[in-house]
């Protein structure tokens, strides 16, 4: 069977057109490295992070730990967000109620995201991890560093040990 110009024309052009149709995988690549960032950066960590330095002390309460700037109090050392702010013996020698180092830190902080002039009575929220054996002295003078840096909305970190009685 003799075929026609056109069909000819047609089989040519699907041979010519078959060999360029080759899948481009650098634009999906892209898409996907943005995505992975993308989540990483903006992934929810309000769980606790697993610390054997510190023991939270006990508790029934049943309210879920939110998203807020996290002070943690060790043996050793006094961390904001993680990083190490000041030593806790250096803490002990320092006179007077505020600790010049967590303010400053927490002053940095506040000026990095403007608190809405309705929440300011309610103060910035923050949440203060602390071993069960820390004394009540070292966590008063740490709540008052908060307050006079307008971190008034203070939550302490427990572990829970079970339904109430």
């Amino acid at each position: 069977m003799k075929m026609s110009r056109r069909a000819k024309r047609m089989q040519r052009n699907h041979k010519r057109n078959a060999a360029k149709s080759v899948l481009n995988l650098t634009a999906l690549m892209d898409i996907f490295t943005i995505l992975v960032f993308f989540l990483m950066m903006n992934q929810n960590d309000s769980e606790i992070q697993s610390n054997d330095a510190i023991q939270l002390p006990k508790s029934i309460a049943a309210n879920e730990l939110k998203d807020t700037v996290r002070i943690l109090v060790t043996k050793d050392d006094l961390l904001v967000q993680g990083r190490p702010i000041a030593k806790m013996g250096d803490i002990a020698k320092i006179e007077g109620e505020i600790i010049p180092a967590l303010k400053k830190e927490l002053d940095y902080l506040a000026t990095r995201s403007p608190l809405p002039f309705e929440l300011k009575e309610e103060g910035r929220p923050i949440t203060i991890m602390g071993d069960k054996d820390t004394p009540y002295s070292v966590l008063k003078r740490i709540m008052e560093t908060c307050a006079k840096a307008e971190f008034n909305n203070i939550s302490l970190a427990v572990s829970q040990k079970g339904e109430a009685s």
